[in-house]
């Protein structure tokens, strides 16, 4: 092993990890960056952080798919959705959107702020054919009893703060 002092400068990217040449971010990395952003999406641009980026450590110009990291942000976005911890919906502009369990109860409290198709869970399934399709999970039947608990105690101040989101143009406070 070399000492310390002759290894290689290591330098760290948008998702928080120490990286050398050719180092690929890992899934642990990826839930990471989502569990301390909160609200992200999958590879829009927009009000939040994207994971795409994020991989890449720069803006994307034009697909991702024909990105050298192509591969790896396809896996990485696919360990993001298949997490119990994140809610994958389309809350920002019909854009995929992660949502990180810690933020659940704010969405929930400013569920009314929202339209109801952008809060309801994408869940990917694999069919026996191996093709995989995407199942809608409808709001408020993705939310677990002990989230709805916590929404109620949270006023729309804090909820508002704790998602980090600016208030939806157009929708009034308590519309449905």
């Amino acid at each position: 092993m070399r000492p310390r002092a002759l290894r290689p400068q290591l330098k760290r990217d948008p998702l928080g990890c120490a990286q050398g040449d050719g180092t690929e971010v890992n899934s642990a990395a990826a839930l990471s960056f989502v569990r301390r952003q909160g609200v992200v999406l999958e590879s829009a641009h927009g009000p939040v952080p994207n994971l795409a980026e994020a991989v890449v450590g720069a803006p994307i110009r034009g697909s991702w798919w024909g990105h050298a990291k192509g591969k790896e942000i396809f896996w990485l976005t696919r360990a993001v959705r298949n997490s119990n911890q994140i809610l994958v919906c389309r809350l920002l502009r019909g854009k995929i959107t992660y949502v990180h369990r810690r933020l659940w109860p704010a969405l929930v409290r400013l569920a009314h702020a929202f339209r109801r198709p952008d809060l309801a869970a994408l869940r990917e399934v694999h069919t026996a054919r191996g093709a995989h399709t995407l199942r809608l999970v409808p709001f408020p039947r993705w939310v677990p009893t002990p989230v709805k608990r916590r929404a109620r105690e949270l006023t729309e101040g804090k909820a508002w703060a704790a998602l980090g989101l600016e208030r939806p143009p157009g929708r009034r406070s308590g519309a449905a």
